[in-house]
């Protein structure tokens, strides 16, 4: 006889004793059975899961069946914990004798044949049959998860990610638009099977761009909502709120939509990933396009910003790059407004009143205040030249700005962290065909295009960390991540030192009819 042949008529064998003997075996014995067993059946699970084209329903079937034999064996939840745990280990140690070359999809398909022949000819006696919903304590159906039961937000058919963000209030384009660009990521990933046969489920709650209301979303979330983890938080003072709640609870805080320091400590936060550059890298990048390209002198540059971080973060990312320059940043005019409203009387007041002539602004502010300011200085500054950061919403900008005419709309500069949606790269084309077949009528935007982009670094670390799934796992496969290409044109990546996947800044400008154009900005 073969040693497979061995082995799989020694599981049938085990698994009768253990099915005949259930209901008068001592509760040691009985899961002394499970533990042997387990390591002999996990592996083929694993094996076949490994595979594509083995049919998940079959695998399925096996996992059913021992998720009652476990149930049966074990005489508290500690007990069925471990036991769940030991299958787990088995069944990631199958999964690499494929990944590895060490065995072929067909010997895998082969070994799923023989144990599924060996379970068919073991007769369940009533006592834990899987009709016996008494005898186990749970579903006739009940499968053993994957991962260990206690791993927050996560079955054995769902992940359950969550998003706090404005969805009412000056700001809810920005929170729409980012659910908006993650869920196309989450389900084109479904309609292919998910991730490991879950499924990904975005649930949101909105803070209204207010740190005052995000620990209350953030509690929704976790305690009510179970959430694994959290996906595109929108906003840096909500960040800054937000982000210690995750890390209190070493829950992933992954692509939030800020540039700003609170999500970009060094050394990073375990727990803290980004996909876009910071603010600090945006402003720069718009202050040496100012000096260098269009030969703006230092003194007559501007900063208009939320009074709150996000524009502290402008504003510091200025005075960096001013002081990379050889500049001194002690000169600087900062002209503000209150978070959540478009009054920007107060700023162009101070604008007026300068001795030097600002010729051009750097923005950090959301799109109605932006468009707001640029409405009430266009006609007073007529040459004046406004740019922006990726955070002010590009499309949402230009929708406001054409509103207000043609006129106010051309030549305002926005800093991308995405390419132009008008573009031809495979990611945008891939962005824009998912779009379309999930969310007919939606245009194209920068914000959802970067939660699209987010989620699918995501997506690729889900399926690289395999079945197993849990917080530190994903974190460490995160931190391996090299190289990785999205159709973006650059290459992306995290490590142990950098939790930050790309540093490529791109540069727009709208014209009359209110469509980006890419600009070179060195």
């Amino acid at each position: 006889m073969t040693t497979r042949w061995t082995v799989f008529l020694l599981s049938g064998l085990l698994l009768s004793s253990l099915l005949a003997g259930a209901t008068g075996a001592s509760a040691s014995d009985k899961t002394d059975v499970v533990r042997d067993l387990a390591g002999r059946v996990g592996p083929v699970i694993g094996s076949a899961l490994a595979c594509q084209d083995i049919a998940r329903p079959r695998i399925q079937v096996i996992i059913d069946k021992f998720a009652t034999v476990i149930t049966a064996a074990s005489s508290n939840e500690a007990e069925r914990s471990d036991l769940v745990q030991l299958l787990d280990r088995t069944v990631a140690d199958g999964r690499a004798t494929v990944t590895s070359g060490q065995m072929d999809c067909r010997s895998a398909d082969r070994q799923l044949a023989d144990l599924e022949r060996s379970i068919v000819r073991t007769a369940l006696p009533p006592a834990i049959a899987p009709g016996s919903v008494a005898a186990t304590g749970t579903s006739p159906t009940a499968a053993v998860p994957v991962v260990a039961p206690q791993v927050h937000g996560v079955t054995d058919r769902e992940i359950r990610f969550g998003i706090s963000a404005a969805f009412t209030g000056p700001a809810k384009e920005l929170g729409r638009q980012m659910k908006l660009g993650i869920d196309t990521a989450f389900n084109r990933a479904n309609e292919a099977g998910g991730v490991e046969g879950r499924m990904l489920k975005l649930i949101a709650a909105d803070d209204g761009n207010e740190p005052t209301r995000t620990l209350e979303a953030m509690k929704q979330l976790y305690d009510k909502d179970e959430v694994f983890g959290i996906i595109g938080n929108v906003g840096t003072p909500t960040a800054a709120v937000a982000v210690p709640y995750a890390l209190e609870r070493r829950m992933l805080f992954f692509g939030a939509f800020t540039g700003a320091n609170v999500v970009r400590h060094d050394p990073p936060d375990r727990y803290v990933f980004n996909y876009r550059p910071s603010y600090a890298e945006e402003t720069d990048a718009a202050v040496r396009y100012l000096v260098k390209m269009r030969r703006i002198p230092p003194r007559q540059i501007a900063v208009f910003a939320q009074q709150d971080p996000y524009g502290d973060a402008g504003f510091a990312g200025v005075a960096k790059a001013f002081r990379a320059l050889g500049v001194s940043d002690s000169f600087i005019l900062r002209l503000n407004y209150a978070r959540n409203t478009v009054d920007v009387d107060n700023a162009i007041n101070q604008l007026r009143i300068q001795r030097v002539p600002i010729k051009a602004v750097v923005m950090a502010a959301v799109y109605r205040a932006a468009a707001r300011f640029i409405e009430k200085t266009h006609d007073l500054y007529p040459d004046m030249i406004y740019t922006n950061v990726s955070g002010v919403g590009g499309t949402a900008l230009a929708n406001e700005l054409l509103l207000l005419g043609p006129r106010y709309a051309n030549g305002a500069i926005v800093t991308q962290v995405v390419p132009a949606v008008s573009g031809y790269s495979s990611a945008v084309l891939d962005y824009k065909n998912a779009l379309a077949k999930y969310f007919p009528g939606e245009a194209p935007d920068y914000v959802s295009f970067e939660g699209f982009i987010s989620a699918n670094i995501l997506i690729q670390a889900l399926k690289r960390t395999g079945p197993q799934l849990d917080t530190e796992k994903l974190i460490d496969v995160l931190e391996s991540m090299r190289d990785l290409d999205l159709g973006l044109g650059v290459p992306l990546g995290f490590g142990r030192a950098e939790h930050q996947a790309s540093h490529k800044i791109w540069g727009t400008a709208l014209d009359e009819s209110g469509k980006y154009q890419a600009i070179e900005l060195e």
